[in-house]
């Protein structure tokens, strides 16, 4: 199954609109201060009505008390509270990775996917095809590219033994 993960900053049909059902919508408004609940819950229902999962973005709290599909842990979060929780039997927790040492922190918090990054976007945390075959080696978690996926180098991602992907600019 070629699962997408597509993060969105803002509500904005048009991009949703164009999704297929094998994609899920990544929730992560960084920007604001407090996370608004009811624009959460108009984006996922309107997730729901196109058959589209929907996680929120560093908030497991908040993500459980919505009953959203699941959330997205962070590269820069390392914490382990959420491992108290009693979570619905379909909640999905992914999170993200650059390196060794978080890729064995994800697993810590027991993420069931690991968004490995930055595959082809030339960043600080740029790995290239190499290393982030290596890297995605030393875990026995389901791995997910991340970072300048796009239209023009898609097909590369077969050389990274994932199907999987997560993404911004592929989307738009």
């Amino acid at each position: 199954m070629n699962i997408k993960y597509y993060f969105i900053n803002n509500f904005e049909t048009n991009n949703i609109d164009k999704l297929d059902k094998q994609t899920v919508v990544i929730y992560r408004n960084y920007n604001s201060k407090s996370l608004n609940k009811e624009h959460i819950l108009k984006l996922k229902k309107y997730c729901q009505k196109r058959g589209l999962k929907f996680y929120l973005s560093n908030n497991v709290k908040l993500a459980m008390k919505l009953d959203l599909d699941g959330v997205y842990i962070p590269s820069f979060n390392k914490s382990t509270k959420h491992l108290s929780f009693l979570f619905k039997k379909k909640f999905g927790l992914i999170g993200s990775a650059h390196n060794i040492k978080e890729i064995k922190i994800k697993e810590m918090q027991k993420v069931n996917k690991i968004f490995i990054s930055s595959v082809f976007k030339k960043n600080k945390n740029y790995l290239g095809i190499n290393k982030f075959r290596l890297i995605s080696n030393l875990t026995k978690k389901k791995v997910v590219a991340l970072g300048g996926i796009s239209k023009e180098n898609i097909k590369k991602l077969k050389l990274l033994n994932t199907s999987e992907f997560a993404g911004i600019s592929y989307f738009e």
